[in-house]
């Protein structure tokens, strides 16, 4: 069983194109340095399409990212390190405008099929 660590961004980017590309792009190679992590996957809103039953409800989430680690003490490692602070740095200092909440959340993860 891995552990999952996922950072929400509920936003109202000015350019969410902007942000999410800056993210894929720049901010990623913050992450990539973490001790420890085994993988990185971005979620981005998906366009609204008709072959679901239910209403689809689009949200808020501009991009949720997906930092996998093999143990909580790993993350807990990747979280204290300097790589992480780095990587602070870079979304006070360099990210593009953004308003709105950013929440972080560890959550363990059991892979099914």
């Amino acid at each position: 069983m891995a552990i999952s660590y996922f950072v929400r961004y509920e936003t109202t980017a000015s350019d969410v194109e902007k942000f999410v590309e800056y993210y894929k792009m720049e901010h990623t190679k913050f992450l990539a340095k973490f001790p420890g992590i085994q993988g990185l996957q971005l979620h981005t809103q998906a366009p609204s399409f008709a072959g679901d039953s239910q209403t689809t409800n689009v949200g808020s989430t501009s991009l949720l990212a997906q930092l996998t680690f093999p143990s909580i003490i790993s993350l807990e490692t990747a979280l204290q390190s300097n790589e992480r602070r780095m990587a602070r740095e870079d979304m006070s200092q360099n990210f593009p405008p953004f308003d709105g909440l950013v929440t972080h959340q560890a959550m363990l993860t059991r892979t099914i099929f």
